[in-house]
């Protein structure tokens, strides 16, 4: 899998793990018992090696590569990466699975147990994390392909029309009706290759809130009797759960996707373009967790006009606000999804916001017509029918 034209291709072939692996550990060999000093090379998960194309339609990495080559101060890297590279191929060969905490407990575990491992220890979590995607980075593999989940969700999610064949590890199946659940939500796991969707009829489209707790009232409210649609609560910023969902439904549904979260520089950046275009971070998983077809469906900034909707003021002596603000300069000068003409609507927005430094929350919607419970569902179905997103 190799980068061609600036853009990396992932997910074509489905390599052999343990024979990369076995691989991998030989050249290392060969390289120490030939004198020459092992080293190991991961692609660079970083903003300056992202690329964004609008035919592929999420951020993919460039040809930069990190290299660790032994010497004195990356020893240590090295043989952690082997140490936790064994205890992944053991999994995979047993069949038992794994979040990042409980590997990290893994190997402090085994530390303790062998002396000779003591050199290896790990201070905190955040040390045996960064070797879990350094392992990914460097085999260009998701960790889920590791069985190393994520202890995340896909999202709170509503539906009277969706169905989930779910295929469990043991490879027996589970049917799960969305529209059994009463007023529970299904939360599928960070694995959505196990799932199939189909619908009992027609749906209309899917709904993304940035806050839960407003996807829960509208459909409490009665959102989803009313509307052949998909409703998912996406809690912040979101995580690879909500984004192979979000995927999984894009694909597999082909049904208009809409975003409905808050007016900031923050929401546009960290949490819409994640959902969107995946994240630097993430270069070699944005092809199965991202949903390039969704659109801001608001607040726009038109909507604060509109609807005469409550802001607040972005206040430049509020460190974390100023921050805020310089991020969103360095995102329209650096990130390649913003500077990219196809999404200059969402430049635009950015601009806007930092000229007139307010942000105006989902929930203002609520203050339009207090004594009409249901007037955000009008406003939103308003907003989809007459085109009013980016």
């Amino acid at each position: 899998m190799m980068a061609t034209g600036g853009l990396i291709k992932v997910r074509e072939l489905k390599i052999d793990i343990p024979k990369e692996a076995k691989n991998l550990a030989d050249k290392m060999l060969r390289d120490l018992e030939n004198s020459k000093r092992p080293y190991l090379e991961a692609v660079k998960t970083s903003l300056d090696n992202s690329f964004y194309n609008s035919k592929v339609g999420y951020l993919t990495a460039g040809d930069k590569r990190v290299r660790t080559e032994l010497n004195v101060s990356s020893v240590q890297k090295l043989a952690r990466v082997v140490f936790m590279l064994e205890i992944l191929l053991r999994n995979l060969d047993i069949g038992a699975v794994n979040t990042k905490r409980e590997l990290y407990y893994i190997c402090k575990g085994l530390i303790k147990g062998e002396k000779k491992y003591k050199p290896l220890d790990f201070e905190d979590q955040n040390e045996s994390d960064s070797i879990i995607d350094f392992i990914g980075d460097m085999m260009q593999i998701y960790r889920e392909e590791l069985n190393c989940f994520a202890n995340d969700r896909g999202g709170q999610t509503y539906s009277n029309q969706l169905i989930v064949d779910e295929t469990l590890p043991d490879g027996t199946k589970a049917t799960i009706d969305l529209s059994s659940l009463g007023t529970s939500p299904f939360m599928p796991k960070n694995k959505p290759q196990s799932l199939k969707l189909r619908a009992r009829k027609k749906i209309d489209f899917a709904l993304i809130v940035e806050s839960e707790g407003t996807a829960n009232t509208l459909h409490t409210m009665g959102f989803t009797k009313r509307n052949n649609c998909i409703l998912i609560g996406a809690q912040g910023v979101p995580s690879n759960g909500v984004r192979g969902w979000c995927k999984l439904i894009q694909d597999e549904l082909e049904v208009p996707m809409y975003f409905f979260g808050d007016l900031d520089a923050y929401t546009l950046q960290n949490i819409f373009r994640t959902l969107k275009a995946g994240s630097a971070a993430s270069l070699i998983r944005n092809a199965d967790f991202s949903a390039p077809e969704v659109k801001f469906l608001g607040v726009l900034p038109e909507d604060v006009k509109k609807y005469d909707l409550f802001c607040y003021n972005v206040k430049e002596s509020d460190p974390a606000e100023a921050r805020a603000l310089k991020k969103a300069k360095d995102a329209l000068d650096n990130d390649p999804f913003f500077t990219d003409r196809k999404n200059k609507g969402l430049s635009d927005i950015l601009r806007w916001l930092m000229k007139e430094k307010i942000r105006c929350e989902q929930q203002s919607f609520f203050s339009v017509d207090p004594k009409d419970p249901i007037k955000t569902e009008k406003i939103i179905l308003e907003k989809i029918k007459n085109r009013s997103y980016v």
